[in-house]
């Protein structure tokens, strides 16, 4: 039987670099993986075509506009999603309670694509991204670092490595460096909504 996935239940088992995902029948398992898959802020690689993606301005970008839509879109992913109706609502009342954020990207008045993650002290958890858009969560990625990097922040955990992550330096390190990193960040005042 599940745990009540509360605000508190949730932030202490970031703190401790653990997070829950939810299998095909709404079970909620929890996860610390070893190797931990991070983004370095200072070694973040924009491929070439998407960085004139982003400075042509094809996307609107914007930060918490449409929490709830981004975590729907993510779910709404073809290949199946972990985000169960608990997760989805667990993570909106972060996002009231103001440590869960998204990132959106928008076309002619439409969500392009997005995503959401859970933000502690300096770290950011990305949970999940989606685009109808090409290069829309792309284009998302990109300005959530440049905001993280403006902001101080200094961990990007993205959690498991991905070829999708791996064209922007993804990397991975050991769970006990990553703890290390982790208690570290948690020790900073960094906000990254407005």
């Amino acid at each position: 039987m599940n745990a009540e996935l509360t605000p508190v239940l949730l932030l202490n088992a970031y703190a401790q670099g653990i997070f829950p995902m939810a299998d095909d029948d709404g079970q909620i398992y929890w996860f610390s993986p070893d190797p931990r898959a991070i983004i370095e802020l200072d070694r973040f690689h924009v491929p070439r075509t998407l960085r004139q993606v982003y400075r042509q301005g094809k996307f609107e970008l914007t930060v918490d506009r449409a929490f709830a839509e981004v975590v729907d879109g993510c779910a709404g992913r073809d290949e199946g999603t972990w985000i169960s109706p608990e997760i989805r609502e667990a993570y909106l009342e972060l996002h009231r309670l103001g440590f869960a954020h998204s990132v959106e990207a928008w076309q002619e008045h439409e969500l392009a694509g997005g995503l959401y993650g859970v933000a502690m002290g300096g770290a950011f958890f990305g949970e999940s991204m989606f685009y109808r858009v090409s290069d829309a969560s792309k284009v998302a990625l990109v300005h959530l670092v440049e905001r993280m990097k403006d902001r101080g922040f200094t961990l990007l955990d993205v959690q498991f490595s991905t070829e999708h992550l791996d064209r922007f330096n993804c990397t991975e390190i050991p769970r006990a460096e990553y703890l290390e990193r982790l208690d570290t960040a948690l020790t900073q005042n960094c906000q990254l909504g407005d």
